[in-house]
């Protein structure tokens, strides 16, 4: 994973893609734009992690005293990245992060427990939180609804990055068979249209909103950087029959419906569910 230093990072932003993490801890930064955020996107519930972006989500009908969810990638889990093939679940932490109010004030807030982490077949990490939806409403911050469906193509996409206080509109282009990267490798991946999701180092785990909803459908993730093939930070396509092809400078996604497939009726995670769809460490 390739990391940018601070000097260099407004030069090369035009060029880096999302795999790298944040080259600075966003934590500790204050930003000077907190009341000029783009009012075309939606920062309600947007994360700021010290390496990356986030969101609060929320299953559909989950109790207001419900410990919150915080959504990640895998790859910004503080104790480094999964390794291909390993799981994360149950892990006690202590992650401090921040995360928009409805009036555009930052919030800490905690992460206690690791709920589930992967880089296998998707790229994700669900942090339980200290607060409870509850909580956090009364602190004026709303969360996400996660879609438990398949999204569909040319479906217009919001990505918003709580590392960058910034969004991208663009539109899901194609759903991948396999993307691999160095030795990860996911499924059914999202890949966005050329135009308007140029992400960059720091928006791994930015929420993909449907646009004009508070719907989440995927998780911002990747990107080719410069054309290579199947290396890191260089993702490449692979079809059924094994074709592999390159897309230099495209921006990928992934899908987040598999997470309602391990739901209990008390919202745990079970991968041993027999419909769970998320990948359970063999």
């Amino acid at each position: 994973m390739k990391l940018i230093s601070l000097a260099f990072l407004t030069i090369l932003s035009t060029q880096v893609h999302a795999m790298p993490v944040g080259s600075f801890d966003a934590l500790k930064v204050v930003s000077k734009n907190l009341n000029a955020l783009d009012p075309n996107y939606d920062f309600n519930g947007i994360v700021k992690l010290s390496n990356c972006s986030g969101s609060i989500i929320r299953f559909s009908g989950m109790p207001e005293s419900s410990k919150a969810i915080a959504m990640t990638n895998g790859h910004c889990l503080s104790s480094g990245m999964p390794n291909p093939g390993e799981v994360v679940i149950g892990k006690t932490v202590s992650r401090s992060m921040k995360v928009y109010s409805k009036s555009q004030k930052l919030v800490g807030i905690t992460a206690t427990k690791v709920l589930y982490s992967t880089m296998t077949n998707t790229d994700v990490t669900l942090y339980e939180l200290k607060e409870t939806y509850k909580d956090l409403t009364a602190k004026g911050v709303d969360s996400f609804d996660l879609d438990g469906n398949h999204p569909s193509l040319g479906t217009s996409i919001d990505v918003v990055s709580g590392y960058w206080d910034r969004g991208y509109r663009c539109n899901i282009d194609a759903f991948i068979y396999v993307l691999r990267e160095a030795d990860w490798t996911m499924k059914d991946s999202i890949r966005y249209t050329e135009t308007g999701c140029d992400t960059i180092g720091g928006t791994s785990g930015s929420p993909i909103i449907q646009t004009g909803t508070r719907t989440v459908v995927g998780i911002n993730n990747t990107g080719n950087e410069d054309g290579e093939k199947c290396t890191m930070n260089n993702p490449c396509e692979v079809d059924e029959q094994g074709n592999i092809v390159v897309k230099a400078h495209a921006s990928y996604g992934q899908q987040t419906y598999r997470i309602a497939t391990c739901l209990t009726p008390d919202f745990r995670i079970d991968l041993n569910l027999p419909n769970c769809e998320l990948y359970k460490q063999k």
